[in-house]
């Protein structure tokens, strides 16, 4: 079986760094997907920030399993030079959190745009920001978010191959019910080249975003055949979006559809890990 790994996006119970690394042990889990701190994003850190954080997390003994960057997350046709020089920061921000990946995206398109006309832009931005985190020893994973050029899984596919594995492939099931695309044929198609996962859920009817297991991502299905091929360690970072939460318009363009209700963010954070963990804990009978 699997040694699957617990991370979260602890931002989404609250936006106090001190708060985050209290709800992570009461649910103990030693790892986080850093990405929104005291109210700032993850790409605004300074070094001095970065130091201070990282102090925290060491004294209490929680790691980075990645910083849960914006990058790539701008438009094709958007200036890159700013983008990119903000991204070389970022790099020394890892190092300071011993963080030794990064997750970012391939750009959003023009609506209703083809994605082969924007094709070597984003090669060409992509292959860009790779050099730079390889230089520093940081692995760059794409996630399959909605609208950008790699949001059904034949395109991540495409890039993973084009960069002939440089970059690494985040599988988050919700996003691609969002894009139209079966989880279970993605996970089929990207099988041995996924470097970890998001734990997010959603229904093919409408997109809403549920606990996993309740929605259309077959979650446990694409766990179960993974724990079966393996016993390596396998990173799996829940991202509940079950509440409105600091930060969440900044992280995507629509309104967050829910069919699940809960009272606070803290709440819903809970029932999404719970829901993690029995699904773990179902592949074991």
């Amino acid at each position: 079986m699997a040694n699957f790994i617990l991370s979260a996006f602890a931002d989404e119970a609250s936006s106090v760094l001190d708060e985050q690394i209290e709800v992570l042990k009461s649910e103990n889990i030693s790892m986080i997907e850093l990405r929104g701190v005291d109210g700032s994003n993850c790409a605004d850190l300074t070094v001095e920030q970065a130091k201070q954080i990282e102090e925290k997390l060491t004294a209490n003994h929680i790691s980075l399993s990645a910083l849960g960057s914006p990058y790539g997350k701008i438009g094709i046709t958007d200036d890159f030079k700013e983008h990119m020089e903000k991204f070389k920061k970022s790099l020394e921000v890892c190092k300071i959190l011993h963080c030794d990946k990064i997750r970012m995206f391939s750009f959003y398109l023009p609506k209703d745009a083809n994605p082969s006309d924007y094709k070597e832009e984003v090669f060409r931005r992509l292959e860009a920001m790779l050099t730079e985190a390889e230089k520093a020893g940081i692995k760059l994973c794409h996630e399959n978010e909605k609208g950008i050029y790699g949001d059904t899984d034949e395109r991540c596919m495409e890039l993973y191959e084009h960069f002939r594995g440089r970059l690494g492939i985040i599988f988050d099931p919700a996003n691609y019910i969002q894009c139209g695309v079966d989880p279970k044929e993605a996970y089929k198609l990207q099988k041995g080249t996924i470097t970890y996962f998001h734990m997010k859920d959603a229904k093919k009817a409408d997109g809403s975003v549920v606990r996993v297991g309740n929605g259309d991502g077959a979650v446990p299905e694409i766990l179960k055949d993974l724990s079966d091929e393996t016993k390596e360690d396998v990173i799996l970072t829940i991202e509940p979006h079950l509440h409105i939460f600091n930060g969440l318009q900044g992280l995507q363009g629509e309104a967050l559809k829910n069919e699940e209700s809960f009272p606070d963010s803290k709440t819903a954070f809970h029932e999404a890990c719970v829901a993690v963990k029995n699904t773990i804990k179902g592949l074991e009978g």
